[in-house]
């Protein structure tokens, strides 16, 4: 059994920051990949950025440059800094963990940015 607790959601002005973590439990193999995915309103479940367990990392254009994604293997646990916050980073996040053919999901935590 694996759970995904997400934390670090809130509301924030735009331009501020926020930072998101991620503990994965459970049967958890060193070999993986973890990431965030956000999800607005009437809108598709999209990336936005993964690491694997090397420490290599993706991000769309949309995030590139204003969020960093981070691990702690021996915690099993990500983070997402995000830095720079638009209005149309509002959604909610979900963390992502893959291991070989299996993938799991986090709550989700919602991140706001409003004036």
């Amino acid at each position: 059994q694996v759970q995904l607790v997400e934390s670090g959601g809130g509301l924030v002005q735009p331009g501020g920051s926020l930072r998101l973590s991620c503990a994965a439990s459970g049967s958890i193999f060193s070999i993986n990949v973890m990431g965030w995915y956000r999800q607005a309103p009437g809108k598709q479940r999209e990336l936005v950025a993964r690491i694997n367990s090397g420490g290599e990392t993706t991000y769309p254009d949309s995030v590139k440059g204003r969020f960093t994604i981070s691990r702690e293997n021996a915690k099993n646990t990500i983070y997402l800094q995000m830095n720079s916050l638009k209005p149309e980073d509002t959604a909610v996040y979900y963390c992502n963990l893959v291991i070989g053919f299996r993938g799991y999901w986090g709550q989700g935590t919602q991140v706001t940015v409003s004036s």
